[in-house]
């Protein structure tokens, strides 16, 4: 009550000082104000309240805790929750794969086929034992042919392997025993007692023994050594041995390799060439070709770059006479479309080595006076694109440019019923080689569809254009080459396919030897050797996993078409059979 008073009292003297002060000016006078802009209130000039303002009560209440506490009472339940199962893909099961096979058939010529394979693990597969057999021949003979046309081959195999972990090798032991005939006579140029005089049976037999070995984390990679011994009926014998070794030198982007070979061949023939007149010397030859070849490879994103060099030496140790070579080595491939497109170019070249035993290979009617020697393969140029269609669709396109010196090519014998050899091969009935320096350019490409895994189709052809040193025709090299390949399997236990081949024309030489003339005056004729399609099919039921049966289909056109030169093919041909899968 006092302040209040005294606050009272406050204000009223303040008034009464008011008034005065104004009684003793009466004249206010004028006077001017300008307002230089209108007064905008904000909120920042209005007084803030506090959210939490200040308490200075001198009673201050303080919060009481409260504690809660929980009366547990047990409630009964029956629910149970259900275990969660991970959601699963139907998978189809493995076919079951089996080690060993057998397999016989029988059909018309007296064709038969045998095959025999046994594969065997120990040590938990770290080693393997297999054991090869097969034989096909035939009995029967050809129309209008007065020679037999028997023909069978045989081969046996043994191999061990044994993996280790940063290294594995391998060795094969083989033995071969094949026999044809020299039943390729002139139509209506020899009479019945000629005939019945000819021996005309070749035998050709192989022994062979061959290693490998490929190791990890060093530079020494992989090597391989074979050595082998052919020999056949006619008292002709060959000695071959060859060593490779592969080596590989990482850098920092680069990685370079490093390859070396060796190879020998040896041999001799008991008869003399068919360009003497008469049998009285033997043919011997031996030549070694030994070599490296450093090459680099470069990887750049869609580059790849190979590029390197062979240089080699060859020794004619039967004319102690040696040669030095140079050949190119490179390679390259890019990616242009990603996997649809790929562009590649390529040229290399090597001393080829020649023998015995892979003539009769690509021609088992040659005889036994053959003048064995390397050939020179300058350059080999290409140039082509590959890639995908589309997933299922691939294709490749090439062009080549070969050029080769000392080709040999097959040609015709001359007939010389004067000779006397032992085996009846010099009545224009076998083959000899003829070796030229030839220039090839071929154009292929080849088309392959993969609809799914059950089905395949292939095709493929060729175009090529010789270019002779001596100006002859390249003598039995087709002018055309192509191919159909279709393979179907069903979920059945259907299984077949379809072979087409087609080889264009090609050039022979037949000839006639006159006593006390040379060899290239002998009256002779340009024989041409018309295309021909081979067309072969196979047909199988799998009864179970390891039963099936099949037949098999060999010129099914039926076409009395001639490989060689007179020597004429059996016509249709149907085989079958039964195999069996197992294991031991």
């Amino acid at each position: 009550m006092k302040n209040t008073l005294k606050y009272c009292l406050l204000v009223a003297a303040l008034c009464f000082s008011q008034m005065g002060w104004s009684q003793e000016d009466d004249d206010l006078g004028t006077e001017t104000v300008t307002v230089t802009r209108s007064y905008t209130p904000t909120v920042s000039d209005a007084y803030k309240i506090k959210t939490l303002p200040s308490l200075n009560d001198s009673i201050v209440l303080r919060k009481k805790p409260i504690e809660y506490t929980i009366l547990p009472v047990p409630v009964a339940s029956t629910f149970t929750p259900a275990k969660g199962r991970a959601a699963t893909v139907e998978r189809a099961t493995p076919e079951k794969l089996y080690s060993s096979y057998a397999a016989i058939g029988l059909g018309n010529y007296n064709n038969a086929l045998a095959d025999f394979y046994i594969s065997r693990d120990y040590d938990r597969g770290s080693k393997r034992l297999d054991f090869g057999l097969s034989h096909l021949s035939s009995r029967g003979d050809i129309e209008n042919t007065p020679l037999d046309t028997d023909f069978y081959n045989t081969d046996l195999s043994l191999t061990y392997a044994q993996r280790e972990r940063d290294w594995e090798w391998n060795a094969t032991a083989g033995i071969e025993h094949r026999r044809y005939n020299w039943y390729g006579l002139p139509e209506e140029t020899f009479d019945e007692p000629t005939i019945a005089g000819i021996d005309e049976t070749q035998d050709y037999f192989r022994g062979e023994i061959k290693g490998g070995i490929q190791m990890e984390e060093t530079y020494f990679k992989d090597a391989e050594l074979l050595l082998r011994r052919f020999w056949d009926a006619a008292d002709s014998g060959e000695n071959r041995a060859r060593f490779e070794a592969g080596f590989s030198f990482p850098l920092t982007e680069e990685a370079l390799d490093l390859g070396v070979a060796a190879d020998y061949v040896g041999g001799s023939f008991t008869n003399a060439d068919q360009a003497e007149f008469f049998n009285t010397t033997g043919i011997d030859y031996s030549f070694l070709i030994a070599g490296v070849r450093p090459r680099l490879l470069m990887l750049r994103d869609d580059l790849k770059l190979e590029l390197g060099a062979r240089f080699v030496v060859g020794l004619d140790l039967e004319n102690n006479d040696t040669d030095f070579y140079i050949y190119p080595a490179v390679a390259a491939s890019y990616r242009l479309l990603e996997e649809s497109v790929i562009a590649y170019a390529g040229v290399e070249g090597g001393l080829m080595q020649n023998s015995y035993y892979e003539f009769t290979q690509d021609n088992p009617f040659v005889s036994p006076t053959l003048q064995i020697r390397p050939t020179d393969r300058q350059y080999e140029a290409n140039l082509g694109f590959k890639g995908q269609l589309a997933p299922s669709v691939s294709y490749d396109l090439r062009g080549t440019y070969r050029a080769e010196n000392f080709l040999p090519l097959f040609i015709l014998n001359p007939q010389n019923e004067t000779r006397g050899d032992e085996k009846g091969y010099n009545y224009g009935n076998s083959f000899r080689l003829f070796y030229d320096d030839v220039k090839t350019l071929g154009i292929s490409g080849a088309l392959e569809f993969s609809l799914n895994r059950n089905f395949t189709l292939g095709l493929s052809g060729a175009v090529y254009d010789y270019d002779t040193e001596t100006d002859n025709p390249a003598w039995n090299l087709p002018d055309t080459e192509g191919s159909a390949t279709l393979d179907y399997q069903h979920n059945s236990g259907w299984y077949g396919g379809l072979n087409l081949f087609y080889v264009g024309m090609r050039s022979d030489f037949s000839s006639v030897a006159l006593e006390n003339t040379l060899s290239e005056n002998y009256p002779a004729t340009i024989l041409e050797l018309d295309s021909y399609v081979d067309a072969n099919a196979h047909l199988g039921y799998r009864v179970n996993d390891q039963l099936s049966i099949f037949a098999r289909g060999s010129n099914l056109l039926g076409n009395d078409y001639q490989r060689w030169a007179n020597f004429r093919v059996q016509g249709l041909q149907v085989l079958a059979g039964v195999s069996y899968k197992f294991d031991l």
